[in-house]
């Protein structure tokens, strides 16, 4: 009898300290500074997060005729740049209050919600 064929699994959820939206220091790689930066959008499967202004990539992009040819410089190319995913151990979560990096802990409240709760001050994020 032959064998079937392997069904392959699907990606793990893993669990990650940011959300979208959230301000975040990066911690390492070449975009490492010390201003806080945006959160764009989290790729929990993979366990990564775009973040914005860093890790971005540049594609030249050409016109096409019907923008006008010539005229329109056809010979002149246009750059898209888009953020790329890095992974989410090189970031660090902002402190609402203090405005430093913090850590992430995870509570229950009263009414039994799960909150994170930043390490240094105590405040919920």
């Amino acid at each position: 009898m032959p064998k079937r064929p392997q069904v392959p699994k699907r990606a793990e959820r893993k669990k990650l300290h940011v959300k979208t939206g959230d301000m975040v220091m990066i911690l390492s790689g070449d975009g490492r500074s010390k201003t806080p930066r945006k959160v764009l959008s989290t790729l929990a499967s993979e366990g990564k997060v775009v973040v914005e202004g860093v890790n971005v990539m540049k594609k030249a992009q050409k016109q096409n005729q019907q923008q006008g040819g010539r005229q329109a410089g056809i010979n002149e190319e246009n750059f898209i740049e888009t953020a790329m995913p890095i992974h989410a151990s090189k970031v660090a979560l902002i402190d609402p209050k203090s405005g430093e990096r913090t850590r992430v802990r995870f509570q229950i409240d009263k009414d039994g919600k799960k909150q994170r709760v930043a390490v240094k001050s105590g405040q919920t994020v």
